[in-house]
């Protein structure tokens, strides 16, 4: 399972340039994960490839940032450790099988996003001021389920799925905080793996992030790799 391409290929960014084996991610700021570079090999002329990639995202406005993944040559980590780029968000990916118990609640599922879902999304996880836009932009640019427990007609827990051959990729998990401890997000995770019919199931969560983790953990999902950031 290569997460790398798959976390690339789930959260797409609206502009990409590639720059010989490299991949330059633009989506307005919004998210690491779509405005870094994807950078699975080092090639020949380093110092000038890492030039092309800041010059790329200072035209935008943004720092340069890379993504390093378990597909990441190290001597490139070191590299960029090297001249100076942060080691910032580390990540955990989980991988999960694609049978699930039913929800415990009642669970809507979509294949748009609907403007209350999306706001319930972004009260929770919206870090970007106002890239509301850029970010529907960017869980719109393929095709994926949206999956909501709501209360009188306001989602409270929600979450993204989108297929990938036999495995699921899972995004956007959030639920409000006065509804947490509830089970949705449960409800939510255990709706979308069963709508998908994949064989197996993946998602993403900050290394700091143990509760996310022990949820996932209890629904079968375990630890198997990661990512981090380096940014200048």
């Amino acid at each position: 399972m290569n997460i790398d391409l798959l976390v690339h290929e789930a959260w797409p960014a609206y502009e990409q340039r590639r720059h010989g084996g490299w991949i330059l991610r633009y989506a307005g700021g919004v998210t690491k994960r779509a405005n870094s570079v994807l950078a699975p090999d080092v090639p020949a002329d380093l110092d000038a490839a890492v030039g092309v990639a800041e010059d790329f995202y200072a035209s935008r406005g943004q720092r340069c940032v890379f993504s390093v993944g378990s597909r990441t040559a190290p001597e490139l980590d070191a590299a960029l450790e090297a001249r100076g780029y942060a080691l910032v968000d580390p990540t955990v990916v989980m991988v999960g099988s694609g049978e699930m118990p039913e929800p415990g609640h009642q669970v809507r599922v979509e294949d748009h996003p609907w403007p209350e879902w999306l706001e319930t999304w972004w009260a929770v996880d919206g870090r970007y001021g106002d890239g509301l836009a850029a970010a529907e932009r960017i869980c719109t640019g393929v095709p994926a389920r949206y999956a909501a427990v709501e209360e009188d007609g306001v989602p409270l827990a929600v979450g993204r799925g989108v297929p990938q051959g036999d495995t699921l990729g899972v995004y956007c998990m959030a639920t409000l905080p006065h509804a947490r401890r509830r089970g949705l997000a449960r409800s939510v995770l255990r709706a979308l793996v069963r709508h998908s019919g994949a064989r197996s199931a993946y998602l993403v969560t900050t290394a700091p992030n143990l509760a996310a983790q022990a949820l996932y953990r209890a629904e079968g999902f375990e630890v198997r790799g990661g990512y981090h950031y380096r940014v200048l």
